[in-house]
């Protein structure tokens, strides 16, 4: 049985199809992003959930859905098969009963970005990649430089002066060529592009949606959600949205596991939930717009989703619409208010962007956008422990000689 069933490479956009054997960035046609294909006929004739139940548990049990073609050129650190938590008790809190988490904080790295390094790195170094290089927010350039040392890849990356501590020290362990730049993501793209462009195809860019294989990393999210919940869906996903490629992922991955007969149903309504000060996809879902436009001055302490301008947005608005779903922000304050109390009355200690996806839940169901009966499942994309500084401590300090009281 084959090892992965992909067949081709096609444009999200305007269909054309390219080839899968050889390093891709964007469609030659139209510059927008590749979507990777498979043989869903042959995978349903020779694969089922029963199969799959007897499998280690991690991403790589559904590799016939992902690209790699030979075994020996996965690049592991044991990610996949995250925890799909009932969060009772602060559900309880804010009128929904039936809340999850998918809890991507204990993943490698700490961040669901792991899973977009390993099949992207694998990949690359089965189609003969050598050096890597990207821009990035923090995590997935963490994430990227561990599993592409884990490959003996060289990677370059480039970030935000202000990101995330941890990650620039996470790439740094990993000897990757950093670059820290006074600006945001999209300066560091600029300069990726640049170095990529001069390089003679020496330099692979692998920046969000540049090449085709992240986002397949990504869409185990969703299958592994649909297999956790017995090959059923829940009414609602919550998705903190920057670049995107988590919940074009999970859209793509329930449209495949639709095809294979392994779900039914209506899909679960997607919710891209953005910052109010960086929220493109919002304002563009909310004008009825097909693309987003560039979000000036964007600025969030939730850094991993301040993208001015997503490369995927149309495909981030087509997963809503079809979804039924909806956009929305939260603001700074709120979603530091719901790390906080998701931690005290769960103990869950998620980051940022996970705590902008449990506040805006709390708004749709105020606004009865989620009914109190529904199930929903809140992405939480990476660990508290990565952002410590989103937790002031004012504690007292006591003599040795202190008494509690």
């Amino acid at each position: 049985m084959s090892f992965s069933r992909l067949t081709h490479l096609e444009c999200g956009r305007c269909g054309a199809a390219h080839d899968s054997e050889r390093p891709q960035n964007l469609c030659v046609t139209c510059g927008s992003p590749l979507l990777a294909r498979y043989d869903l006929a042959a995978v349903r004739a020779s694969l089922s959930p029963a199969d799959l139940a007897r499998r280690e548990p991690g991403l790589w049990r559904y590799h016939e859905l992902l690209p790699v073609r030979d075994r020996a050129h996965v690049t592991t650190l044991g990610e996949g098969m995250t925890p799909l938590l009932p969060m009772a008790r602060y559900g309880e809190r804010i009128g929904l009963p039936r809340l999850l988490m998918k809890d991507e904080g204990l993943i490698p790295t700490g961040s669901f970005k792991a899973r977009g390094a390993a099949v992207g790195v694998s990949r690359a170094a089965e189609l003969g990649v050598e050096r890597l290089a990207m821009p990035t927010n923090g995590n997935a350039g963490a994430a990227w430089a561990l599993y592409g040392a884990r490959a003996g890849l060289a990677a370059t990356v480039v970030m935000p002066v202000d990101a995330p501590e941890i990650t620039r020290r996470e790439c740094v362990a990993s000897g990757t060529d950093l670059h820290l730049v006074d600006g945001l993501i999209s300066d560091a793209g600029r300069m990726v592009g640049e170095l990529v462009a001069a390089s003679g195809g020496r330099v692979f860019d692998t920046s969000t949606l540049k090449e085709p294989y992240r986002i397949e990393g990504k869409k185990t999210m969703g299958i592994e959600i649909a297999e956790q919940l017995g090959w059923r869906t829940p009414d609602v996903i919550l998705y903190p949205t920057g670049g995107g490629v988590g919940l074009i992922g999970i859209h793509k991955a329930l449209n495949e596991l639709r095809e294979l007969g392994w779900i039914d149903g209506p899909p679960p309504r997607l919710v891209a939930v953005q910052a109010e000060g960086c929220a493109p996809i919002v304002r563009a879902f909310e004008a009825g717009e097909r693309e987003s436009r560039h979000w000036d001055g964007a600025r969030t302490v939730a850094f991993g989703i301040n993208v001015p301008k997503p490369l995927g947005d149309f495909l981030i608005l087509e997963a809503l619409a079809e979804t039924s779903g909806t956009a929305v922000t939260v603001t700074d304050a709120e979603l530091l208010a719901e790390l906080r109390e998701v931690a005290a009355l769960e103990g869950a200690f998620v980051c940022p962007e996970g705590a902008a996806a449990f506040a805006a839940a709390r708004r749709l169901r105020a606004s009865g956008w989620i009914g109190p009966d529904e199930e929903a499942v809140v992405l939480n994309t990476g660990a508290g422990l990565k952002y410590p500084g989103t937790v002031p401590v004012d504690a007292p300090v006591l003599g040795v000689d202190a008494h509690l009281v």
